[in-house]
């Protein structure tokens, strides 16, 4: 067995991205790792916006029954890599981590650990942390086919909304990405409710030639459905995912109480961590199209500040044009990633839209705050404010 250096020193040192990517490199760890895994149930969540929510109300859902074990592995974290992890109910601990990372790197050995990218390795990671669940909610990272985490077996693919993102990795259109995301369908699908019609016929298309069982979600309210949502403060696009949640449980037969959503906890997804405070992890077109429309019902009459920051291959002009009614002014955030838009480009921008712009220093208890543009924004402004994460 190969001695392993501890895991937080081992992931800070693996690169996020890489120029070049080898698809056949964490299959042939995961060919290696198998026999050590049990293999449990395995709901595989694709799509551009929604997944970690999606995952986290069937995850809480099905972890509400003392009789099963559930796991959600979602991607990326807001301040903990621990989030990423979660198994019934709870983040993973320290130690757990440690002992996953150990037991794999030992399976692995040193020059195919070291070998993986971040999020393969920590894909496989998850794997071992959960190899004793029943049920494993697995969110893909970046596109589908080609995600690390399509090497796993599973038996549904669930497709939250599909819309532009990551065009440098995935295609510029809607066609090319949703064609990628929806490659890596297996034995059934559950199409989300979707913007883009196209989307539809790439499904019915590629489920025909794999022989996948395709089933789509209706576009019929549930009122009383949406009402216990909205008890729950949650914004109407948090109500078209508890949608999703529960058709795919239902595809696999996996009984669940409509109660137990009042146990989910969604931190990041319109959260009111204060009540003049709401943070989001969204950072595209699609994701502020959603929180526009129900920011406009919540704050009709007041005007919010917006706290923003954001990566430089997202379309902030479109974003900040849609937020424009809605704002005050905008306080941008710094971010600690060398992928963030410089600073300039952002200030022209907002000049250009004729948005008041200022650099975020604290909270006013006389103004509405909602913090949005990627995970590196609501990291920056928790930890701005001191907020501790742990009393999630």
């Amino acid at each position: 067995m190969e001695n392993s250096p501890s895991f937080e020193y081992f992931i800070e040192n693996k690169p996020l991205y890489y120029k070049e990517i080898d698809h056949e490199r964490v299959h042939k760890a995961y060919a290696r790792l198998k026999p050590y895994i049990l293999k449990p149930l395995v709901i595989h969540i694709i799509g551009t916006n929604g997944k970690g929510s999606t995952g986290r109300i069937m995850a809480t859902l099905l972890n509400d029954d003392v009789y099963r074990s559930v796991g959600h592995f979602s991607s990326p974290h807001i301040v903990r890599f621990n989030e990423r992890i979660w198994i019934d109910g709870h983040d993973i601990s320290d130690t757990a981590l440690d002992d996953a990372h150990h037991q794999l790197y030992a399976i692995l050995g040193k020059e195919m650990s070291e070998a993986l990218s971040y999020f393969e390795y920590t894909t496989l990671l998850a794997f071992v942390a959960t190899k004793e669940v029943d049920v494993l909610i697995l969110e893909a990272g970046l596109g589908g086919e080609f995600d690390a985490t399509n090497v796993i077996e599973k038996e549904l693919s669930v497709i939250t909304p599909i819309g532009l993102d990551h065009q440098d990795f995935l295609g510029e259109t809607i066609s090319e990405i949703a064609q990628t995301k929806l490659n890596s369908m297996d034995k059934q699908v559950l199409l989300g409710l979707q913007k883009q019609i196209e989307v539809y016929t790439i499904a019915e298309t590629i489920a025909n030639k794999k022989k996948t069982k395709l089933y789509i979600l209706d576009k019929q309210e549930d009122g009383a459905l949406l009402a216990m949502t909205q008890e729950l403060n949650w914004a109407y696009y948090l109500y078209e995912n508890t949608r999703l949640a529960l058709k795919a449980l239902d595809i696999l037969k996996l009984p669940y109480r409509l109660e137990s959503l009042k146990k989910v906890t969604l931190f990041g997804r319109f959260y009111e961590i204060a009540p003049n405070i709401t943070i989001d992890v969204g950072h595209n077109l699609l994701a502020t199209e959603a929180l526009v429309q129900t920011l406009e019902e919540k704050q009709a009459k007041e005007k919010i500040i917006l706290v923003y920051n954001t990566l430089d291959d997202k379309d902030y002009e479109s974003i900040l044009k849609l937020f424009k009614p809605l704002v005050k002014w905008v306080e941008i955030i710094d971010i600690d990633t060398p992928r963030a838009v410089e600073r300039n480009k952002l200030t022209d921008v907002l000049e250009k839209l004729d948005i008041e712009c200022k650099k975020f220093t604290f909270i006013n208890k006389n103004n509405n705050y909602f913090i949005f543009g990627s995970f590196y924004a609501v990291e920056a402004f928790l930890k701005k404010i001191k907020y501790n994460i742990k009393n999630q």
